[in-house]
């Protein structure tokens, strides 16, 4: 059953920005922590950003620091991606998925994320 749907994918130049929205279908939504993982052509998933379910915290992978920011709204069952600086290395499928617990911990373990969306496409290109 689906519980995560992504939307705001799309086509941008290098150095464009780009705000993912995933929007939670169930009523727990709120108390658990929320990521986006980011799936590139030929490469492994990949931990992209995470926020824990009060908005207390937040991490993300080295590669975004600085540039993605990670924010949610409970009220609105909504999560977001705003993406900033955009590289051709960004170009990847997005997934955002929910964890088991209220926080995000030092880590990406997909294990650790009982539901995933059906995933939204950024393609970074001039």
């Amino acid at each position: 059953q689906l519980q995560l749907v992504e939307s705001g994918g799309g086509l941008v130049q290098p150095g464009g920005s780009l705000k993912l929205s995933c929007r939670g279908l169930t009523e727990t939504w709120g108390y658990y922590a929320i990521a986006w993982f980011r799936r590139a052509p030929g490469k492994e998933r990949e931990g992209v950003s995470c926020i824990s379910s009060s908005s207390d915290s937040s991490v993300h992978t080295s590669s975004v620091k600085g540039r993605f920011t990670i924010s949610r709204d409970n009220t609105k069952n909504t999560a977001y991606l705003q993406m900033d600086s955009l590289t051709p290395e960004d170009t990847a499928v997005y997934y955002c998925a929910r964890k088991s617990v209220h926080y995000c911990g030092d880590s990406f373990r997909p294990n650790e994320y009982s539901s995933w969306g059906q995933g939204t496409q950024v393609t970074v290109s001039s």
